[in-house]
Parts: structure tokens; C-alpha cells; sequence
């Protein structure tokens, strides 16, 4: 399903390049890499869960030492070296 990823992918960057925020709730990890911001939950699932254990950028995420998705995130990030083409921009 790799190709339902890929055309995701192109369809949510469009939506933020025309300028409108997108929130998606994921587990692949490939996705995840392309995210602008990270909420990373957890530190668990269900009841064991539901804290943020770290923002950021996928890079900053990636690099985070207690996060149980910064190990796995930082394996995709090596994969696909390509250069982040958008900062992130948040605003209140």
C-alpha cells in the first residue's frame, strides 16, 4: 500500500502548501517523517499512555532519547536523506 502512502503524501502537502493546516493522527512512520511538527504520545498505549513525550521537528523527535518512536523514526529519516523542503511554522 506504499502507493495509497505516496498519493496521502502528495495530496496533504498540497493542502499545506495552499496554506491550510493539517493535523493527521499516524502510526506509519513514513508519514510521520514528512510531518513539518511532531506531538509524540506515550509513553504507552491505552492507559499507559496518552502523555506528550516530546515535539518537534521529525529530526528533533528522532533525536529524542526517551521516545519510543525516535529510534524507529531516526532508521526512515537515514533511508530518505532527502533535504526538508518546508520549515515549520506554528503559530498561536
Amino acid at each position: 500500500h506504499m502507493a495509497d502512502v505516496e498519493l496521502l503524501l502528495k495530496l496533504l502537502h498540497r493542502l499545506v502548501d495552499d496554506g491550510h493546516t493539517v493535523i493527521v493522527i499516524e502510526h506509519n512512520l513514513s508519514v510521520i517523517a514528512e510531518a513539518d511538527y511532531i506531538v509524540d504520545l506515550g509513553p504507552e498505549a491505552g492507559d499507559a499512555g496518552g502523555e506528550i513525550v516530546v515535539t518537534g521537528t521529525p529530526e528533533q523527535v528522532a533525536r529524542n532519547r526517551v521516545s519510543r518512536t525516535a529510534p524507529f523514526l531516526k532508521k526512515v529519516l537515514r533511508v530518505g536523506t532527502k533535504e526538508r523542503k518546508r520549515t515549520p511554522t506554528l503559530s498561536s
